[in-house]
């Protein structure tokens, strides 16, 4: 089975809900469990969210196309945008020991993101950011920031 689909939306907050049915159903329809479905959807909610809030900087002008594709081994998801550049290796690891009350708020995205998935990947260039999360099917359930 290897499927594809692609769809854009446009980079608002509002979009959201629409960007996490449309992954959902895709993972549903991949034959990936409810949990796997869960992770990628909530990466996926992640790497939006802040392409809408700093790639864009809550312009409402921007766009985000995702790309789905499923095969027997693994899902993809790739979300392209047009936003200022940010390659997620650059995002500053959180200090996971330190007393809740004293980190600052935010900063835990990206580690979020990677505890969701198998593998993050980043590229940019004149067509923009693309960001493609891996999730492999069938291996060890990665569902959370490790």
């Amino acid at each position: 089975m290897n499927t594809s689909n692609a769809v854009t939306f446009r980079a608002t907050l509002d979009s959201l809900s629409d960007i996490r049915s449309f992954v959902d159903r895709r993972c549903r329809r991949a034959g990936a469990s409810a949990e796997m479905c869960h992770a990628v959807v909530l990466a996926v909610d992640e790497i939006c969210t802040n392409v809408i809030e700093h790639g864009y900087e809550g312009r409402d002008d921007g766009d985000l196309r995702l790309r789905f594709e499923a095969s027997r081994d693994e899902i993809r998801v790739i979300v392209l945008d047009r936003g200022r550049v940010f390659d997620p290796a650059d995002a500053p690891r959180p200090d996971l020991d330190a007393d809740w009350r004293e980190r600052p708020i935010g900063g835990l995205g990206w580690h979020l993101v990677r505890g969701m998935v198998d593998d993050v990947r980043y590229a940019s260039g004149d067509s923009g950011n693309e960001v493609t999360l891996v999730k492999r099917i069938g291996a060890r359930q990665k569902t959370g920031a490790t």
